[in-house]
């Protein structure tokens, strides 16, 4: 296993890898809030905005940690 995570190449132009992993993350994020949203439960949280942030580095967090 190879610890160094490489650059993506997109058509010549060199992208982190965080990138891909933040876009991922923030298409979990949505679902997530979509969901929670649905059931109510911003309605118990103080600070939406801060949660909404604070559940999108849990999960960026989370997925890097898992494919390392």
């Amino acid at each position: 296993m190879n610890p160094l995570i490489k650059e993506i190449d997109l058509a010549g132009v060199y992208l982190s890898p965080m990138l891909g992993y933040l876009v991922v993350a923030l298409l979990i994020t949505g679902v997530l809030r979509f969901g929670l949203g649905r059931v109510g439960a911003y309605r118990w949280i103080w600070h939406p905005a801060l949660f909404d942030l604070s559940l999108l580095l849990i999960i960026l967090t989370t997925l890097v940690a898992l494919t390392m």
